[in-house]
């Protein structure tokens, strides 16, 4: 299932995935994630989008699950009683109890990593 979710603290359609899959996941505002990921991205001089930056990050407080090759909306599908974020190609996105959180349905997306957080 998909619902759509866009915590952008000024409700605008842009490039922060990351911020809006971790700040859900993590049950704290936009700019909570925002500030915390950026600062951390800077201590390590780099962009919180960078993909190794966001999987050194989720891996060093979760467990990841590899996932190849099955779609989001299946990983998805496996854990209805868990809070996940998935990694694709160019993108994160946090499932909520088998529901996709996201700004557009990247179910049929398939799925690089995926991480339990609770």
């Amino acid at each position: 299932m998909y619902k759509y979710y866009n915590a952008n603290s000024l409700g605008k359609f842009t490039n922060d995935c990351t911020i809006r899959a971790i700040s859900l996941a993590e049950n704290e505002t936009w700019d909570m994630a925002y500030n915390r990921l950026s600062d951390r991205a800077q201590l390590y001089g780099t962009m919180m989008d960078d993909r190794r930056f966001i999987r050194d990050y989720l891996d060093s407080k979760y467990k990841r699950v590899p996932y190849l090759p099955y779609t989001v909306g299946e990983v998805a599908g496996e854990y209805p009683d868990k809070v996940l974020l998935i990694t694709m190609d160019g993108h994160i996105t946090c499932s909520m109890y088998g529901v996709i959180y996201d700004s557009f349905d990247c179910r049929k997306r398939v799925a690089e990593d995926a991480w339990i957080v609770k």
